[in-house]
């Protein structure tokens, strides 16, 4: 199975004194980005055969572009907000199978917790609008697989063009 981690887009600025976390939208630069990352992954074969994305508003925004070139329904479940882990995620993907491709749109430090668990250690840096790919191993619980490559979201431009 091919599991897909994709960090939420560029959003607004977290800094501000009365900021809801929750409810922060995605910049004119993080849609942007995210539509020619979206166009990238078309152009790179990937066909995810579900996409779960947290709750978050900027998760949600970046969920819903994706879902759109790719043409797929969003789910959105709580698991892939803030908290995921491997054994959030095995219940996600227990009924597809082997050969599925399942993309997940979150947040940090969680991806790259997730990712880091899911390969047995390592550091990974997920950029706002990067993505990484982790190839699970088949029959192995809990949930392991080898980091297959991570994309800066710049890299997405060079494959777009």
């Amino acid at each position: 199975m091919k599991l897909y981690f994709f960090r939420h887009g560029q959003a607004e600025d977290a800094g501000l004194p009365d900021f809801d976390d929750f409810t922060r939208e995605l910049t004119d630069k993080g849609r942007e980005r995210t539509e020619t990352a979206a166009r990238a992954l078309v152009k790179m074969g990937v066909k995810p055969q579900r996409l779960y994305t947290s709750p978050r508003v900027r998760a949600r925004q970046t969920a819903d572009i994706l879902a759109k070139t790719l043409g797929l329904p969003v789910i959105v479940r709580d698991e892939v907000g803030f908290g995921l882990r491997v054994e959030t995620l095995q219940p996600l993907i227990a009924d597809l199978d082997f050969n599925a491709e399942v993309l997940v749109v979150g947040h940090e430090p969680d991806l790259s917790a997730t990712i880091a668990e899911l390969i047995g250690g390592g550091e990974i840096v997920m950029k706002k609008g990067g993505m990484a790919r982790v190839d699970l191993f088949e029959n192995r619980l809990p949930l392991r697989g080898a980091l297959v490559w991570v994309l800066a979201p710049r890299l997405f431009d060079l494959i777009e063009d």
